[in-house]
């Protein structure tokens, strides 16, 4: 799960490139579209592990609930995810207009290119003794942002090559009680 934190800090930042590009501030719906790790298509495996989590959340307590979205929250996953990968978050204003965002608590990218409505971006940074190394392009379009990246992250555990495309799509300005992400990765 600890990757996908990565991948989901990485997605949102790389967002951020989008300045000029109608990245607005409020409420975001990020969907991934295809994730491979090492190899393997994900994403029936984490589809699967998200339904049981949310079906356990169903049955638990109002406030089991709450503490469990609580600890959720500090650990880094950002709102609450649906089993088709979809996941809710709060795009701040500052983190709007950012032009090199944070990645994962500190990683800058590297190098960033702007052209239209495309940002491509590269990153290679060491953080917390994990060490993340990749590219990605955004595409922008109106209230979309789609996401290809390639990347990987080594740590004491070894190694991880992934593959993940995102698509996030504009709600609106009200966030609807979620923290924005940027306060998240603090």
């Amino acid at each position: 799960m600890k990757i996908l934190t990565v991948v989901i800090l990485v997605t949102l930042s790389s967002t951020a490139f989008a300045q000029g590009s109608g990245l607005k501030a409020g409420l975001w719906e990020m969907k991934r579209t295809s994730m491979v790790i090492d190899g393997k298509d994900m994403n029936a495996q984490m589809s699967a592990a998200q339904a049981q989590m949310q079906q356990h959340m169903e049955q638990v307590s109002p406030e089991q609930r709450a503490q469990m979205q609580a600890m959720m929250e500090q650990h880094g996953s950002h709102g609450m995810m649906n089993p088709q990968g979809a996941q809710q978050i709060c795009i701040s204003p500052a983190m709007a207009r950012k032009n090199n965002p944070v990645v994962d608590s500190g990683c800058e990218p590297a190098k960033l290119k702007r052209n239209g409505n495309k940002s491509s971006f590269e990153i290679n940074c060491t953080k917390n003794g994990r060490k993340v190394e990749g590219k990605g392009e955004s595409t922008y379009n109106n209230d979309t942002v789609n996401t290809h990246m390639d990347m990987t992250t080594t740590d004491d555990r070894g190694s991880k090559h992934m593959q993940m495309e995102m698509q996030m799509t504009y709600l609106g300005t009200d966030c609807q009680g979620i923290k924005p992400a940027d306060e998240l990765i603090k």
